[in-house]
């Protein structure tokens, strides 16, 4: 029993989803150390969304409003943390779900799809029944896509991803969302966009700002992408966690 009174409640929250869902076999034995390390540079940046974040998860939702093929690519971390929220995106955008595992095990991908069949997710992508192609130029498991979800699409939602992959994505000529509390690593340093947050923040501002800008006028919408350039905001997420030590 977790005691809500404790300062690290919130936090022990989190932790625990990561333990149930390795014991449900949804989460690699890696995954739960991928989460500390995570927490480790939430620390750094305060463990709040800071003000250039919600600026750029404004600029994620315009991507995912004007290109014509979005789609969600989840692993076990992100299905054991914030399951319901891609539901919710996943039906908001009318966009799959595509399951995309490293340490990709039949009963793992079973796991992770009934997940989202219980969350009412209209379109599941990457499953065991489903047609892949492999990724040009990248060995290992991640290779293998599914030909009507990431082969085809030209935005990717890439949350709590490893770095090669995310680089040859990028490569590809796709364009990529990311969400990753390391503004250093090489997914933040190559995606499209990079959302330096928790992603159990993230979510439910993500989904907020489509909502709220779901009946914009395009060039607004296309004004605010221009604007972007993914470098200047890693650098300005460098100095907020620089700023916060001084």
């Amino acid at each position: 029993m977790l005691n809500k009174d404790h300062p690290r409640y919130q936090s022990l929250v989190y932790r625990d989803k990561i333990v149930k869902a390795h014991e449900k076999g949804i989460l690699a034995n890696s995954g739960m150390i991928a989460h500390g390390r995570g927490e480790t540079f939430d620390y750094l940046i305060g463990e709040e969304t800071t003000l250039n974040s919600k600026n750029t998860i404004d600029v994620a939702a315009c991507y995912f409003l004007t290109r014509k093929n979005p789609v969600l690519s989840v692993n076990g971390n992100t299905t054991a943390l914030v399951a319901e929220e891609v539901a919710t995106l996943s039906k908001l955008l009318d966009i799959p779900v595509e399951i995309n595992l490293y340490y990709r095990t039949p009963e793992r991908v079973k796991n992770i799809e009934k997940v989202y069949n219980e969350l009412n997710v209209n379109e599941i992508l990457g499953t065991n029944e489903d047609e892949f192609i492999d990724t040009p130029d990248l060995n290992g498991p991640r290779s293998p896509v599914s030909i009507e979800g990431i082969n085809k699409s030209d935005l990717i939602f890439i949350p709590l991803e490893d770095g090669d992959r995310a680089e040859k994505l990028v490569q590809l000529g796709k364009e990529t969302v990311n969400i990753d509390l390391n503004p250093l690593s090489r997914t933040a340093q190559t995606s499209t966009v990079t959302i330096v947050d928790n992603i159990v923040r993230v979510m439910p501002l993500l989904i907020k700002s489509v909502e709220n800008l779901m009946n914009s006028n395009k060039k607004e919408l296309l004004d605010k992408i221009d604007k972007f350039n993914n470098k200047e905001n890693l650098n300005t997420a460098i100095q907020d966690i620089i700023q916060r030590f001084k």
